[in-house]
This record gives C-alpha cells, structure tokens and sequence, in this order.
C-alpha cells in the first residue's frame, strides 16, 4: 500500500461496532457464535464485517461452508485491536461496578453550621458503610458555584439553593431560640417579654455576604414580630456568638440543634421559652444529571436517612451534640 493510500485509510472514519464485530469473529471463528454475542443476526453480521473489509480494502477472512478462518491481514488487526478492546471492556466493566460498589473522591461544599449539625455527627458510620469513598469538606460561608468550582454537591438553607439545581431535604426546619449564660443575669433581670430583649446586650449576626444581619424575628400567634435588638458583639458565624454567649457577654439567638450539648450541659439556658422562630431546612443540591454518581447517590440516601433518624431520637431524648456554623448556613 502506498504512503498516500495509507494516510487516506488513516483518514477514514471506522466505526467502532464494525471493529467489535470484527474482534469477536476473531475470537470464536464462527460468525453465527459472534452475531449471538454481540446480539444481532448472522447476516448483520456477515454483512458489517463485509463494510469493514471495503473500507480497509483487504479480505479479513478466508470463509467456506465449513470453516472460517483469519487471514495474515486479518491475523495482524486482531493482534493489534484485541488488547485494546479488551482495555475498554474493562474500563466499562470497572465503571458498571462503581454503581453496585461506590468508590472515588467525594467533593462537598457546604457552610459550617451545616456540616457540624448534619454531616460531622455521621461522617464515621458513612465510611463504615462505604469504604472505597473519600470525602473532601469545604467549609465555605460564601454561596460558591458548585459547578464551576468542580464540586459534587453542595448543603445550605432552603431558600438558598440555585432554582436550577436538583435539592433534597436533609433533616427537619431549623428553630432559632434565644439562649443566655446563667451568669448573664447576676446584675439584670430575665426577659419576661420578647420585647424586653431591647433591654439587653444582645449578640448579633451577621451574613457573610451582603453584609446584612439576622433579623431576630419570632411568630406570635399569626403575626411575625420582628425586634431590633442591640449590642456591642457582631460575630459573621455561629460558633463565635454561641462561646461569647456561653463566656456571659450577651443573650444569643440561634439554632437550637447547634447548641444542645451546652443546654445540656447548663452553660448556655433558653430563656422565652415560648417564643421561637422557624428558618428553613438545609437541602443537599446537585446538578441535573442523567445518570447521577454511585458515590453521591450512596452520601445523599446516607445522610437524608441518618438524619431523619437522628431528628427522630432527639425529639425523644431531647439531646444532641454540639455544632458549630456561620450565618449562610
């Protein structure tokens, strides 16, 4: 073959069935055993292996009524296809085996409050049940493009998570109670009134981005009260306004299954026991996809079920353990 009737072959497009179809003829020297494997009939068979000898303008096999057998051409193709071949069954085989078997690194965007609160308390047993699984946390206060920034999913509040993407609910709604240090009151009196709170120093929060602070906010009755409390603390996370509460420097508002282990504990007390305000529930997103990650289906049904169970036992002990977060949440 000459040098420009090589690089014209080389131009031309060869489908990949056809080599498949080729490549397990091959193998069995038998067309009709071939066709049974691949799923199509003998003729479709005969007739691919046919458009594959006129594109390579070559006979690949010597056929009779008896037998069939390889060609040198046709000897020296399977030698060099086969392994590659054999290469992409594998690499087929390995990725149909990660849906049974999730593997590979897991990438997680999320803000503090939500890993401490739905993610740390069960990252143990997550591994327990699916070893092959790395996980990589990001614990980001910013509302970060979880795409563009090359993550698997992302956690924060409801009400933020992009329209386009797809969210499921990952525990119950999150409740905000007011908390004081039992010290705190030595030289004041307890707030008997939500409005006695613009009495006291009160520790306020700031949103990381926009730079607007939480609104202490609580239903009464139909009506949502809103009170604008002072104070002489700012803190743009949760961990920080939770310890400068709990060192007695001022009355806190915030999640009440981020403080349990100090209520617990007697560090930190609710005070207005009757005024609350409901925030929305954290919600694990993720792109659209056709055909979603073994790895992330495996950490989405995990974590929806452990903490569905874990909203079901506090309710009943009335305990939890400490978290810790920041204002996007």
């Amino acid at each position: 073959m000459s040098a420009v009737g090589s690089d014209a072959l080389a131009l031309t497009p060869i489908h990949l069935p056809g080599l498949m179809a080729f490549e397990a003829a091959a193998r069995l020297l038998n067309f009709a055993k071939a066709a049974a494997e691949l799923g199509v009939t003998p003729t479709a068979m005969s007739r691919t292996i046919k458009i594959l000898e006129g594109q390579l303008s070559v006979r690949l096999f010597n056929r009779t009524t008896r037998s069939v057998g390889l060609t040198e051409a046709g000897t020296a193709l399977n030698a060099s296809i086969a392994p590659a071949l054999a290469s992409i069954r594998g690499a087929l085989a390995q990725v149909s085996h990660g849906a049974d078997r999730p593997s590979g690194l897991l990438r997680i965007n999320l803000s503090y409050v939500a890993y401490r609160i739905l993610v740390e308390p069960h990252v143990d047993a997550f591994f327990a049940a699916f070893p092959a699984i790395n996980l990589e946390i990001s614990l980001d206060n910013q509302l970060s493009d979880i795409v563009s920034a090359g993550f698997d999913a992302g956690i924060r509040l409801g009400r933020k998570v992009q329209n386009d993407m797809v969210a499921v609910q990952l525990g119950g709604v999150q409740r905000r109670v007011v908390l004081v240090a039992p010290n705190y009151f030595r030289e004041r009196s307890c707030p008997e009134r939500i409005e006695d709170l613009l009495e006291h120093d009160c520790i306020r929060q700031r949103y990381s981005f926009g730079g607007r602070l939480f609104d202490w906010k609580f239903q009464v009755g139909s009506q949502m009260v809103h009170i604008d409390v002072q104070g002489r603390l700012i803190f743009d996370d949760m961990h920080s306004v939770v310890d400068a509460a709990v060192r007695g420097a001022g009355i806190a508002f915030a999640y009440e299954d981020f403080v349990r282990q100090e209520i617990a504990a007697g560090s930190l007390e609710r005070i207005l026991m009757e005024d609350s305000a409901s925030d929305d529930a954290f919600h694990i997103y993720y792109p659209h996809r056709s055909h979603m990650p073994g790895k992330l289906r495996a950490f989405v049904d995990f974590m929806k079920d452990a903490n569905h169970l874990a909203s079901l036992e506090q309710r009943g002990s009335g305990k939890g353990a400490r978290s810790s977060g920041t204002a996007v949440e």
